[in-house]
Formats: structure tokens, C-alpha cells, sequence
């Protein structure tokens, strides 16, 4: 489920809406520091979550060049099943980022 969801001006990228836990690390970024190491706030945001900087700036690249990003970050049974169903749509790039790494960022 999605909980919580915020629209977002940023200049530099333009509109975007973002639903999920997402909003409380993007939030938790902009009121933080404004930036993390040169990242937008987007950036924080996925960098907030355990997501390795190299893959945020690819990210933000890819936001700013009018491409979609879908983030999922739930059981891994879950993050298997929704990489399936991504997975047929012929995505540029999916990728799965190493779950412990992500919790321990998140403690």
C-alpha cells in the first residue's frame, strides 16, 4: 500500500509525485541538510534508504532526463513478484540493491 504522497516542485527536474515511504525520506533529506554530498533531494531521499550514491546520481540522471524510476522496498518475496511484473514491461534497467545494506542504513 501506498501511504502518504506529496507533489514536489525541483528545480532542475521539474514536477513530481512521489507516494510511499519515499515522502518521509525525501521530507526527512530537505529538513536534514539540504543536500547529501552534491545530491538533490530526491537523492537524499533514495540515498536515505540504503541505496549506494553511484546508483542515486545514475537515478537523479535519469529523472532529469524525463525517464521514470519506480522504487519498491518491501519483503523480498514482494520485491521478487513486483520485479516479475516490471520485469515484462522491457524496462531500461532494473536493479536490486542488497537488502542488509538498506536495513542498516535504515537503523
Amino acid at each position: 500500500m501506498l501511504f502518504g504522497s506529496a507533489f514536489f516542485a525541483i528545480p532542475g527536474l521539474g514536477p513530481v509525485l512521489v507516494a510511499g515511504p519515499l515522502v518521509a525520506w525525501i521530507v526527512g533529506g530537505l529538513e536534514g541538510a539540504a543536500v547529501v554530498g552534491g545530491l538533490g533531494a530526491i537523492g537524499a531521499g533514495i540515498y536515505g534508504m540504503g541505496i549506494p550514491k553511484d546508483s542515486v546520481v545514475e537515478y537523479e540522471l535519469a529523472l532529469k532526463t524525463d525517464k521514470f524510476l519506480l522504487l519498491v522496498h518491501d519483503k523480498a518475496s514482494e520485491v521478487e513478484k513486483a520485479r516479475k511484473i516490471i520485469a515484462n514491461t522491457r524496462p531500461i534497467n532494473v536493479t536490486l540493491h542488497d537488502p542488509e545494506a538498506v536495513e542498516a542504513v535504515a537503523r
